[in-house]
């Protein structure tokens, strides 16, 4: 018997299906508070030793935090192929966007305390804010539309082709519900670097902090609820009509897609799927009791439970759906057809249980080794780092 054959390849498809929501939920948790703190920057630190105490209680971390969406990418490219092919071709201004934001930040990390100047050091601070909330708004801007299906479809060779223009296609993203989506991503992701900062910051910022992050909580969960609603009623989900094989060739076309009913109807399906929006809510409410009772540790972990939730709903209520097709519903893309090879699967899945407990290691070793309030004597104070 080969080796790889030892795991079905129906089996690695549903691992691997799970591993990218971790690794994009792993991404969400770690480099999230961090994108929600630069989306915080120009409202919770009013002098520039505050905004240096915000920005220092994530510039030891962010590129560390960055390993996850690397790791994701990277996961979409070898295990999802097709995914990534026609995702990042139709979402190329939409994902330019995001780079161009994510690459500012490190920029405005490295050179904003090089000068003394106030205005220098203000525009940097606008840049973190940039770079922080314009890709959390965006990620859920992608989500969004992921859910309500993409305007694609697949030649017989497999080469996707997408309907409308170049910049159509970007501003063909911004649809109501796609925006809302992104609303509740960027609400989510402020309340949980909030509440990063009620852990790691003190004094005046910290109260800032609290109170934009009940706030964030709140639109997020209104947002979310919102959503929900919408994603019952509003538009049709998809199904598969035909007979699903599961380890079959990875060839989208031989599967028979419809469009019609629900979404939610993979809650009679499966019902314990329920748990997944139920942490969502349950997350956000606590982490908000949180911010305003100025807990600490325990509001971190109640909003990262809130962003795990709330993640995990989506692929839940899509599955097996990856990303469906509006214009030939059967071109859409699924857990059972848009794989790598069976040996490709079981070679990176070797690879994952070998290389993911060195990285969970070095990261629990990196956060016990920065644990600590960031305070203005800290970065008043002499030292090279800061």
């Amino acid at each position: 018997m080969i080796l790889h054959e030892l795991v079905d390849f129906e089996i690695l498809r549903v691992v691997w299906w799970a591993l990218l929501g971790v690794l994009l939920i792993g991404f969400a948790l770690t480099d999230g508070f961090d994108m929600g703190v630069g989306g915080l920057l120009p409202f919770v630190a009013k002098t520039d030793v505050e905004r240096r105490v915000v920005i220092n209680t994530v510039g030891p971390v962010w590129e560390g935090n960055q390993v996850w969406f690397i790791l994701g990418g990277g996961a979409i490219f070898a295990a999802w192929p097709p995914l990534y092919a026609v995702s990042f071709s139709g979402f190329y201004l939409a994902m330019f966007a995001v780079l161009a934001a994510l690459i500012l930040r490190p920029v405005a990390f490295k050179y904003r305390s090089k000068r003394e100047d106030a205005r220098w050091r203000t525009g940097w601070d606008w840049a973190l804010f940039v770079g922080g909330a314009v890709p959390a708004l965006l990620f859920g801007v992608a989500v969004g539309n992921v859910l309500l299906g993409v305007p694609f479809y697949l030649t017989e060779d497999l080469f996707s082709v997408y309907d409308g223009s170049f910049y159509g296609k970007f501003l063909g993203l911004l649809r109501p519900f796609a925006l809302l989506a992104g609303v509740v991503s960027l609400a989510m992701l402020l309340m949980h670097g909030a509440a990063w900062l009620s852990l790691k910051a003190e004094g005046v910022v910290v109260e800032r902090a609290r109170r934009f992050g009940t706030v964030a909580g709140i639109v997020a969960a209104a947002g979310y609820a919102l959503a929900g609603l919408w994603l019952a009623f509003g538009f049709d989900g998809y199904q598969i009509t035909g007979e699903v094989v599961r380890d079959g060739p990875s060839n989208p076309l031989y599967s028979e897609v419809a469009r019609g009913g629900s979404w939610l109807a993979a809650y009679v399906e499966r019902p314990w799927i329920v748990v997944a929006p139920v942490m969502g809510f349950l997350g956000i409410l606590f982490a908000v009791t949180g911010l305003r009772a100025g807990r600490e540790v325990s509001t971190l972990l109640w909003s990262k439970m809130a962003i795990t939730g709330i993640i995990a709903s989506v692929g839940l209520t899509m599955f097996p759906f990856i990303l469906p097709s509006t214009v030939d519903p059967s071109s859409s893309l699924t857990v059972w057809d848009s794989s790598s090879s069976h040996l490709t699967l079981f070679v990176m899945l070797v690879m994952t249980v070998i290389f993911m407990p060195l990285i969970l290691a070095y990261t629990a070793w990196v956060y016990k080794v920065l644990w600590g309030k960031v305070t203005e004597e800290d970065v008043t104070g002499p030292g090279h780092s800061y």
